[in-house]
């Protein structure tokens, strides 16, 4: 029996379509931070508080480089100043000056991104939300926080301990990425699956408009059905309609007993079935449904994020899934686990060869470790090209299978190109990262992967951006998710909100 087992561990094809675009045109027209725009930006700043190559600043190039280049070391941008307001009146003085002067403007939180939606095309302004890091109010009773957009999400899952609370969101980069950021890019992470999206959790913002208006809809009213909801219009829009510069979001009770298991399956195709079986039995307990292919998995363990299981005991497995709980007994749910697992493991045919279950905080976050981990394991093997792509649950493994057998096709499927293909993500949302990963990012690799992952999960009649965003990756490929019509009013919505077109140019709209 499984929980024995467990005990012992414990113990122990769409048309092809073409496009032609340079997200440099977006920034036709725009102009180039200058001496005297930094000395109108000094009468609003502290001299700490601006990063300029220019005079009288004359900082090192070098200095800029965090926020000039994503941290995948893909995107790289050209900035000359970097501005960190306190204030949302000193955002709102500084957009109001870029928007007369035509400057673009990069909004950046964390700069934790995938798809460089937070770095400069070229050398736009970077206004970086990172000393505003104040938590202005939390209701103990409703559960509603209001914070700075520039709060780094494990600093607020931090703060709200104490009052038994946590943040609806999880990232494995909760450690540096904001909260304004999340909500720009509606950030969707590792539970989902319970919590919801940001879509459902922020009940107001508070935005920079880029004509300098503050919008205030920092509410922190649970109903408010009064006209046009005009915070989703945000939330998503990465940057590109407004500086988001506070949030009122509302936060979860935290559970009084979490559980995780790391389950080995012997072929894909029982990861559907469990986790039908896995909702059935854990219902309003089942917090996570996380899975990884047998690579990935291999990799976090050579770069060492954990080891969930010995050698022998993932002999066989074709991948990996990790299963959390989160419930109010930890009687109870530890009761409804272990009988999940027995049950799985008693079956006829049993779906899972094996396993290992958390007995102590330690273990579960070591569990987590590898899953968070999956992301940096990946980027210490190689230069990983990424797709953050949504396609239903049952093809997760027919798109990484395809996608390497036609690098293979194209020849780019070697030690000195393409290294690895691989597949992760949150089965419970239909969320795959596929990645593929090379020795070097080349146009040939490229040329290789695009359109072609696109027209793929066109054929699904998926989405080309689960949760990472488009920012300037995908922006010649949003024809694949959204329709003409979509795409028309989404830029006339732009146009309403930046007639100059200063917020992020280049960036979602192609």
């Amino acid at each position: 029996m499984l929980s024995r087992q467990l005990a012992r561990r414990v113990y122990l094809s769409a048309p092809r379509r073409r496009w032609a675009h340079s997200p440099a045109a977006a920034l036709n027209g725009l102009n180039s931070v200058t001496e005297e725009d930094l000395a109108h930006f000094a009468k609003i700043l502290p001299s700490s508080a601006i990063l300029s190559t220019l005079s009288p600043s004359a900082a090192p190039a070098e200095e800029l480089e965090p926020f000039n280049n994503d941290w995948m070391n893909k995107y790289h941008g050209k900035s000359t100043t970097v501005l960190k307001p306190r204030t949302t009146q000193e955002v709102s003085e500084i957009v109001k000056w870029c928007n007369k002067r035509r400057i673009g403007i990069v909004p950046q939180g964390g700069n934790t991104g995938l798809v460089g939606g937070g770095v400069p095309v070229k050398d736009e302004l970077i206004l970086s939300l990172s000393n505003m890091t104040k938590v202005r109010s939390f209701d103990d009773v409703s559960g509603i926080l209001v914070a700075d957009a520039g709060c780094i999400l494990q600093s607020l899952s931090d703060y709200l301990t104490p009052h038994h609370h946590i943040v609806p969101l999880d990232l494995g980069a909760k450690g540096s990425c904001q909260i304004g950021g999340n909500v720009s890019t509606n950030a969707g992470g590792l539970r989902l699956l319970r919590y919801g999206s940001l879509h459902g959790s922020v009940l107001g913002l508070e935005v920079v408009l880029p004509d300098g208006t503050i919008l205030d809809q920092l509410t922190s009213l649970r109903k408010d059905n009064t006209g046009y909801d005009l915070k989703q219009l945000f939330i998503g829009a990465e940057g590109t309609l407004g500086v988001v510069t506070g949030v009122s979001i509302l936060a979860a009770p935290a559970p009084q007993a979490s559980n995780n298991v790391m389950l080995a399956l012997p072929k894909f195709e029982n990861v559907l079935p469990l986790y039908k079986e896995t909702k059935r039995q854990l219902s309003e307990i089942l917090s996570a449904f996380e899975f990884m292919d047998r690579t990935v998995y291999d990799l976090a363990v050579k770069h060492g994020q954990g080891r969930a299981l010995d050698a022998s005991e993932v002999e066989g497995a074709e991948c990996f899934v990790l299963v959390e709980t989160s419930g109010g007994s930890r009687e109870h749910d530890e009761e409804k686990l272990n009988k999940l697992l027995e049950s799985l493991m008693t079956a006829d045919e049993p779906l899972i060869n094996t396993g290992v279950l958390a007995t102590s905080p330690a273990q579960f976050s070591a569990l987590w470790a590898i899953r968070e981990g999956l992301t940096e394991a990946v980027s210490k093997e190689g230069k990983a090209y990424k797709y953050d792509i949504s396609v239903p649950l049952y093809k997760f493994k027919e798109v990484v299978d395809k996608t390497r057998e036609h690098l293979r096709q194209k020849g780019v499927l070697h030690e000195n190109a393409v290294k690895h293909v691989v597949g992760y993500g949150h089965v419970g949302d239909g969320n795959l990262h596929l990645n593929v990963v090379a020795a070097a990012y080349t146009p040939e690799i490229e040329a290789a992967l695009e359109p072609f992952v696109y027209e793929l999960v066109a054929s699904y009649k998926g989405s080309i951006s689960a949760e990472h965003g488009i920012g300037v990756m995908k922006t010649h490929a949003l024809q694949y998710s959204k329709s003409p019509t979509s795409i028309e009013w989404m830029k006339k919505i732009k146009a309403l909100f930046d007639p100059n077109g200063i917020m992020n140019p280049g960036k979602v709209l192609p």
